[in-house]
This record gives structure tokens, C-alpha cells and sequence, in this order.
């Protein structure tokens, strides 16, 4: 069973088209907004960038106007339907604000997801015990919202986090793989408690057919000396149309990449990560001996073991 599209991915799909078509018929953004007479000069700019959900009646009025027909005109109809339906998959989450929105219209969708983390566990693997320390730890730095309110209830946005995590055991559920670095799971990783608690829960979703960890050691050498810039998530969808989408996080803003070289650069990155990290095995016996032996505020360094090799 293939998954619904993700609605954000449908929006910038959709986007590409407009502007690819304006451009093939020698328009304007200009010439456009004055041919269908919208009063708003951004309406064009925010539906070519993907940043607005679309209205069926104005992407038929773009449509008429660069004379796209039959076929063409109905795959674009569909996926502006797709790009705007936001309430069908949100009745899957019991709980959904504004700062997890995106991320979870991006996973949506999705038949392949690959995550790195340097510093911090990736929100669809998140303890409710970990996730309220994440997010109140970068509290002090919140921006208020456009109305000048102050950030979601920490408890909704905690909710919110962990409600997008049942993507992980859907009946469709994506293939999912992390390399997750050493330091992210012990000394400044969090309390020693929690980090436990997050260790064990680890330990559980490796256990799903789906879901693939593995520990980067501080010792790895990553291809030849690599040292990865930030943590981000690469995905890929049901549909080859939909493109493949990277995912960075930023402080103030979260940042997306679609065009196909930047998305291959990524890709590399992420090759070269797994690669250097411990195989998924080897991550669950790490993982093992640190919930049950390791003091998680230990700062001793992972030696990478051979394969003939057994954890003391």
C-alpha cells in the first residue's frame, strides 16, 4: 500500500510546473499578475516557490492562461489537490502544531528516510523525556509567532513530536535509516537518566524491520578526513515525480533543498557517514552495553571492534 503525498512536496512539485510553463511561454511574473488581474503581486511568487497551499481556481486560471490541456492539465489539477489536502493526513495526528507541521507534511508520503545526527537524537525517535529536555533547552532563544505570541505549550509541542513518531510502524511505514554520532548519546547528550531512557528506546526501534541505527564512533575516520557540516534528513517519496527532498535544521529556521545536485551531494555525505559507522549489529550491542554497563556521563572513547570481536 503506497502512502498518501506529502502535501509540502506536492506544493513545491507543483511550483516547479508553474514556473517551468510561465517561463516556456515567455511570461513575466509581472505580465501574469496583470493578465488574470490578481490583486496581490506575491500570490504567483509564493505558488512558484511552493510556500502557499494552492487554490484550485487560481491554478486554473494559470493553467488557461499558458494553454495547458488534456493529460498535462490533469496531472497538475491532481496534484494541486494533493499540494492543498492538509486535513486527511492530519486526522492521523491526535495532537499537531505550527513547528511540527512541516515536518510532519514532509514525512508524509515518504518510502525512504535518512537521517544523520551529530549532537542529538532525530525528533521521529525521541523519548517524551528527551524531547521535553530538546525543547526546553532552546527555549531562551524562541521567537513569538507573527500574532506576537510566545511558542506552543511545551506539552503540545511534545505531543506533537512524538505523535508524527507512529509514521515509524504504519502498515506503509517508510524504510528508515540513521547514523546517529557517539557523542550524541553519551556525556552532553542530556542527564544520565534520560539518556538511558533514550538508549533503551533506541534499542527497541532497531528491533522494527523497517528501522536501521547506526553509532558513529569519535575514533571513525569519515572517506578521507570528511567532517560533516550540520545534521540534516534526506527523503524520498512513493511517487519518482515528487523530488527528493533534504532537510537541514537550522536556529532560527529550517531549511529545504530540492534540486537534484544538492540533493546528490547530500546523498554522498550520507554514504560516507554509514559507511564509516558502526554495522547495525555492532550499533545494537554499543547501544546494549551502554544502557546496561556504561555510565552514560562516561567521556571514555568507542574503540570500533573487528568482526571477530565481542563487547566486554
Amino acid at each position: 500500500m503506497s502512502p498518501a503525498p506529502s502535501p509540502i512536496v506536492r506544493r513545491r512539485r507543483l511550483g516547479q510546473e508553474l514556473r517551468r510553463l510561465r517561463e516556456a511561454a515567455g511570461l513575466t511574473g509581472d505580465q501574469v499578475i496583470e493578465r488574470i488581474g490578481w490583486a496581490s503581486a506575491s500570490k504567483l511568487s509564493r505558488l512558484e516557490n511552493g510556500r502557499s497551499r494552492p487554490d484550485l481556481g487560481d491554478v486554473l486560471d494559470l493553467l488557461d492562461l499558458y494553454g495547458v490541456s488534456g493529460a498535462p492539465r490533469d496531472e497538475l489539477i491532481a496534484i494541486t489537490r494533493d499540494a492543498g489536502n492538509t486535513r486527511a493526513w492530519l486526522r492521523a495526528y491526535p495532537v499537531m502544531t505550527p513547528q511540527q507541521r512541516d515536518w510532519a507534511e514532509l514525512e508524509a508520503g515518504c518510502v525512504d528516510i535518512r537521517e544523520y545526527a551529530p549532537m542529538f537524537v532525530p525528533g521521529l525517535m525521541q523519548t517524551p523525556e528527551y524531547a521535553r529536555l530538546r525543547l526546553i533547552s532552546a527555549r531562551p532563544l524562541a521567537l513569538p509567532t507573527p500574532d506576537g505570541r510566545g511558542p506552543e505549550s511545551l506539552e503540545n509541542q511534545v505531543n506533537a513530536r512524538i505523535s508524527r513518531q507512529g509514521l515509524l510502524r504504519r502498515p506503509d511505514a517508510p524504510r528508515y535509516d540513521a547514523v546517529l554520532e557517539e557523542t550524541a548519546l553519551i556525556g552532553r547528550g542530556g542527564p544520565p537518566d534520560i539518556l538511558r531512557g533514550q538508549v533503551g528506546h533506541l534499542r527497541r526501534l532497531g528491533t522494527l524491520p523497517n528501522v536501521t541505527i547506526r553509532v558513529l564512533p569519535r575514533t571513525a575516520t569519515v572517506a578521507n578526513w570528511y567532517l560533516a557540516h550540520t545534521s540534516f534528513s534526506i527523503y524520498r517519496f512513493a511517487d519518482p515525480q515528487d523530488p527528493e527532498t533534504v532537510a537541514v535544521e537550522t536556529l532560527e529556521r529550517d531549511m529545504f533543498v530540492n534540486e537534484g545536485d544538492e540533493v546528490r551531494h547530500y546523498a554522498t555525505v550520507y554514504d560516507w557517514l554509514r559507511d564509516a559507522a558502526l554495522s547495525p549489529e555492532d550499533s545494537m550491542a554499543w547501544l546494549a552495553e551502554v544502557a546496561d554497563t556504561v555510565h552514560l556521563n562516561s567521556h571514555a572513547p568507542m574503540q570500533r571492534r573487528s568482526p571477530d570481536q565481542h563487547f566486554s
